[in-house]
């Protein structure tokens, strides 16, 4: 597994949009866009559709500030 952090936002009625930053551990990219849609729409109830991803980044082992994405990486390796 690979460290990534994704970027984007989603509406918020009152305040307009939430930005987020989130690190997750994923095979690829595409598998980390995943998992951020699976995680905002589980904690925050936001749809798939409202949710806008801006960008997509790999992180190298030390730049990432997660704990449990650090046990993620680490238990991989």
């Amino acid at each position: 597994m690979k460290p990534y952090l994704v970027e984007g936002y989603y509406p918020l009625p009152v305040v307009g949009r939430q930005r987020f930053r989130k690190e997750v551990a994923a095979r690829d990219e595409k598998e980390a866009v995943e998992k951020v849609y699976s995680l905002l729409g589980s904690n925050h109830k936001v749809k798939r559709r409202f949710i806008k991803i801006e960008s997509v980044k790999p992180l190298s082992p030390e730049e990432v500030k997660s704990p449990v994405v650090q046990y993620l990486i680490k238990k991989e390796n």
